[in-house]
């Protein structure tokens, strides 16, 4: 895990942060993901006809993987002097390999650049990477856009 200041992040271009942990992506997770989502696709939430289809066996919604960015960001970087931030964005988000339920999937990340704001705020880029154990392909691909504000 990298650990840097509002001050460094307003520097940083090109920056490695590395992958966080593996987490398994179990069916509970789907199934309640399908709940909060009214999304309930066979392809999703039927493992009897899922083992039949293309995938042979139900796969994660790519919303559910994207949206598991957050809690596997703060695994690889920490702003140690972070008072408040907010997403501001999505850019080029692509969902290019399904991630079959009992996989596991890590974030890995680059800081690809990041400028101070006129209110004191630093905006920063980050190129995101879903990976999936034992896969080449990427789930997702894409970058987020961050503003972060010191204490």
């Amino acid at each position: 895990m990298l650990e840097l200041t509002v001050a460094e992040l307003a520097e940083a271009r090109d920056l490695d942060l590395g992958a966080s942990a593996w987490r398994r992506v179990a069916q509970a997770r789907v199934d309640t993901f399908a709940d909060a989502t009214d999304d309930h696709q066979w392809i999703h939430v039927d493992p009897e006809r899922a083992a039949g289809g293309p995938f042979g066996g139900t796969i994660a919604h790519g919303y559910l993987t994207l949206s598991l960015v957050p809690a596997m960001f703060k695994e690889i970087l920490v702003i140690k002097d972070h008072a408040r931030g907010l997403n501001y964005g999505l850019d080029q988000v692509r969902f290019t390999s399904p991630v079959p339920v009992g996989s596991e999937i890590r974030l890995a990340g680059v800081i690809s650049s990041a400028a101070r704001r006129d209110d004191g705020g630093v905006r920063y880029r980050v190129a995101l990477r879903i990976e999936i154990r034992g896969q080449e392909r990427p789930a997702m691909v894409g970058e987020s856009i961050f503003v972060t504000y010191a204490r």
